[in-house]
């Protein structure tokens, strides 16, 4: 009686284990036919979807610099040659874009400024104070953001008009001083860091605003860059409520500018000329975000905004 060895190599034996492996795979893939398509058709849904995003600024752009911008071919993505940057000229000519430029700045910057102010005080307080109503009077501050913006205008210029601050640039500012928002952004921020150290900060002789300004803001520098990047671009792109308040042309804010100016130029089919003016709209918050496109990633991907 003979008696195989197991520890002898068999080579059907290695090939009918490949062979298993193959017929195994084949039989999931028959049983789950999404999983292999969908590891190919979601790149190329979101390729397209990215696309189809960024195209009408590719046409924008392709517009701007082209000689003629109304045609047959003026939906074309492709610049139509010669290139040309007189519609950056003629554009940059037709408005005072550094009065814009600089009305716009003070409003958005100047907004954000006093909103570091607020947002970080009342988020300390919530997140390591104790009072009497702390709960209630959250709540109270987030159902703020249920609230539409429009809703509030009418009111709001009623209360400008009654302290004498219409058609001005604080006027503008004054409705945006206080963040809902921010306030819970800084509140969550707050609760990151152990109460200890605010301990320690105030048994060194720390009044509270050199607590939370010397000592909190440091730590939760990315959120505030995050919400910095939220409320600047929010605030530079706001119309309709420095429309409704601004009435001197010499403090009117970029979208305003660009709506006036837009309307010429739309009567004569000057499209690239529009584009051209809409680019320099855009042109600041597209460098900075260029320029400090790590810090802005890494400041959403920390403070958990999506």
């Amino acid at each position: 009686m003979n008696v195989e060895n197991p520890s002898v190599d068999h080579p059907n034996v290695e090939n009918l284990s490949v062979d298993v492996r193959k017929t195994a795979n084949r039989s999931v893939a028959n049983r789950h036919p999404l999983r292999v398509t969908t590891r190919f058709t979601l790149p190329l849904l979101m390729i397209c979807a990215a696309l189809l995003w960024v195209s009408p600024f590719i046409w924008m752009l392709s517009a701007s610099v082209s000689t003629s911008s109304f045609g047959v071919d003026m939906a074309s993505l492709l610049p139509r040659l010669p290139l040309t940057f007189d519609n950056f000229r003629d554009a940059w000519d037709s408005a005072d874009w550094l009065r814009l430029y600089t009305n716009t700045l003070i409003f958005a910057v100047g907004t954000f400024l006093v909103q570091l102010v607020t947002i970080t005080t009342a988020g300390y307080i919530f997140a390591y104070h104790e009072f009497r109503g702390k709960t209630l009077l959250f709540y109270l501050l987030l159902i703020q953001m249920m609230i539409m913006p429009v809703v509030m205008m009418v009111p709001n210029m009623m209360t400008l008009k009654q302290l004498g601050l219409l058609n001005t640039l604080t006027g503008v500012m004054m409705p945006y001083f206080a963040s809902a928002f921010g306030v819970f952004l800084m509140r969550q921020a707050f609760l990151n860091i152990a109460k200890e150290i605010e301990e320690a900060a105030l048994m060194e002789g720390c009044r509270w605003w050199q607590v939370v300004f010397h000592v909190l803001i440091p730590m939760t520098w990315p959120s505030i860059l995050a919400f910095a990047t939220v409320s600047i671009t929010y605030h530079w792109n706001e119309y309709l409520w420095p429309l409704m308040v601004l009435n001197d042309p010499d403090k009117q804010v970029l979208t305003i500018g660009l709506v006036s100016f837009a309307m010429g130029a739309e009567s004569g089919g000057q499209w690239g000329l529009i584009c051209a003016g809409t680019l320099l709209v855009c042109l600041p918050l597209m460098v900075a975000f260029v320029v400090f496109q790590k810090q802005f990633l890494s400041s959403f991907g920390f403070s958990g905004i999506k």
